[in-house]
């Protein structure tokens, strides 16, 4: 048990530092940098692996860490508004799969549906939630927040990073999924 929990805070800790670096990569190509969304992948992947717990903290701490250290995100309103959707992102993930998982979805066929359900489920609260964060922060700073701009922000915007996301991210939660439970009986849900 002990171990267990070490091995899930030290791929915590991985995830958050894919987290910080993973834009870097992604930032080399300007145009697209930002609409591939890097910092969702890792959180996305951290909660459907260990749960919602380390998936919404991941998420909650990584855009103001790195906002604070590389400047980027800017703090405000982008990496405020961030912190609420990607643990938003990072708690629906985690714990719809764990409803999955606790229903009986063990096999690799239910286990890949359950990924996908609590995956889609997850990028709408989470953009929702952005949506609703931007709203209030540039209420506060006295500014608008339109149906245009969510939908330029929320979806236009990030068609590029939901395709990756929906292509990259049950495949490798899954495959690590297998890789740390041994496949013989996979992880049970938190």
């Amino acid at each position: 048990m002990r171990n267990e929990k070490i091995r899930d805070l030290v791929l915590a800790a991985m995830f958050f530092a894919i987290g910080l670096v993973l834009p870097f990569v992604t930032g080399q190509i300007p145009e697209i940098g930002k609409a591939l969304c890097p910092m969702h992948l890792p959180v996305l992947i951290c909660s459907l692996v260990l749960g919602w717990k380390y998936g919404a903290v991941v998420g909650l701490l990584l855009p103001i860490t790195r906002s604070l250290i590389f400047g980027f995100p800017p703090l405000y309103p982008n990496a405020v508004a961030m912190t609420f959707e990607l643990a938003a992102y990072g708690f629906a993930a985690g714990f719809i799969y764990g409803l999955f998982r606790k229903a009986g979805f063990t096999t690799a066929a239910k286990r890949i549906i359950a990924l996908y359900i609590a995956l889609i489920a997850a990028m709408i609260v989470g953009r929702l939630v952005w949506g609703a964060a931007q709203w209030v922060l540039l209420s506060l700073g006295g500014k608008a927040f339109t149906l245009e701009a969510f939908l330029a922000g929320a979806v236009t915007g990030s068609i590029p990073g939901i395709v990756i996301q929906l292509l990259l991210v049950p495949s490798l939660a899954f495959t690590l999924e297998s890789v740390l439970s041994g496949d013989k009986s996979v992880r049970k849900a938190d």
